[in-house]
């Protein structure tokens, strides 16, 4: 038999939002007519805007056509698509600081490109800081390449609004999100550019996970790294249509490697070899998501999501409790009352009150004492599992 990678045994023993899903159907199938208000995994309700949904039937009445019937795509992306994300750049700042069409790379997802570049990149000796908490793929991508003893936590706490200090000795590699996932924290550009200035110190590479950028309402906060000076000399940026545009069944997101951080044209072989592109149809509908019409549907989208989001701070802080993020982010990160361990926590959400939020613990050490909540549900749904919950702790 084949030898298997070693590394898959250094892997914690379940996936974080597996774990979540299974002791979730394992109480409903215990408890049958009893309605669970799924407030744990970052997976969106409303519908697809009409504009993209047309643009996809579109797309696909011309695969009936020998005229305009489309095969492999380019593994980069239409030219269509990336020029519409150059746009959106350059819709934020000045053009100096933008990245080109010939660096955006077009892809089936934020997380699919996070291991892509570990994989494919970079090499296995590389020293990797992550802030903590964090999203459960940073860690596993950079075990199973091997780099489980090269990885650094840079934790964060209330005290520093959950943005971590920066490292005094060298790392390689970096890894920033915000609106950050899971604390719903942000950062402000001036912070960011001091990260920034220590990458390009360091020869460090960024790799800044932006997927919830759309969230962001304060215009004085980052929507991009690229606001910063010098970022297109250190920064990889992963965006999505995921959450801004409702493609988690959809599945397309961007990925920018700028040719200044000497990582450009590597990053296209690596593609060239590996992957034969996003569908037709889903570029369309994600180009479509970046029109005009678009942007104003999906905005009222967006709105909503953040009204959830304000009524899960508006109810568990008037029921006593600490809760962050929420603004500018679809995460509300709750501190336990108590000395409750946040998996406990969740069993108790989840016994008592039929919540399904997500244990703090499961990002990392400096999560625990947490529990998250996100605010893709329905209005109706999120207010019913806040006044389950309120009622529990009351």
């Amino acid at each position: 038999m084949p030898i298997i990678n070693p590394n898959f045994e250094k892997l914690v023993q379940n996936y974080l939002f597996s774990e979540v899903g299974a002791r979730r159907v394992k109480f409903e199938k215990g408890n049958p007519g009893v309605k669970v208000y799924n407030l744990g995994i970052g997976d969106v309700t409303l519908p697809l805007p009409p504009s993209i949904v047309e643009a996809g039937k579109s797309a696909m009445d011309e695969q009936l056509k020998k005229e305009t019937f489309r095969g492999y795509p380019d593994a980069a992306g239409y030219p269509f698509l990336r020029e519409a994300i150059a746009a959106w750049y350059r819709g934020l700042f000045d053009d100096s600081l933008c990245p080109a069409t010939d660096e955006v790379f077009v892809g089936s997802g934020a997380k699919d490109d996070l291991y892509a570049i570990q994989q494919g990149l970079f090499a296995q000796e590389n020293s990797v800081a992550i802030v903590e908490p964090a999203y459960p793929a940073y860690i596993d991508a950079n075990v199973l390449a091997g780099r489980k003893d090269h990885i650094r936590f840079l934790p964060t706490t209330e005290a520093t609004g959950f943005v971590p200090e920066i490292p005094k000795e060298k790392v390689d590699l970096i890894y920033l999100c915000y609106p950050n996932n899971p604390t719903g924290a942000m950062i402000s550009k001036s912070e960011l550019q001091k990260w920034v200035d220590y990458a390009n110190k360091n020869n460090s590479i960024i790799l800044y996970d932006a997927v919830y950028s759309e969230f962001i309402s304060d215009p004085d906060l980052p929507r991009s790294i690229y606001a910063c000076d010098g970022a297109k000399k250190c920064a990889i940026e992963m965006q999505s249509f995921s959450k801004r545009a409702g493609f988690t069944g959809m599945r397309c997101g961007w990925t920018i490697v700028p040719q200044d951080t000497g990582l450009r044209d590597k990053w296209k072989r690596y593609r060239d070899a590996t992957y034969n592109g996003t569908s037709y149809p889903i570029q369309r509908m994600a180009e479509a998501a970046l029109s005009e019409r678009g942007k104003r549907e999906i905005a009222e989208n967006l709105a909503y999501y953040a009204e959830n989001a304000s009524i899960i701070r508006r109810g568990l802080t008037g029921a006593g409790l600490r809760v962050f993020g929420g603004v500018n982010s679809p995460y509300c990160w709750v501190k336990i009352p108590g000395k409750m361990t946040s998996w406990d926590f969740f069993d108790l959400m989840l016994e008592r009150a039929n919540v399904v939020g997500t244990p703090g613990s499961g990002f990392g050490k400096s999560g625990e004492g947490y529990f998250r909540l996100t605010s893709f549900n329905t209005h109706e749904n999120t207010a019913q599992a806040v006044a389950n919950m309120k009622k529990v702790l009351s």
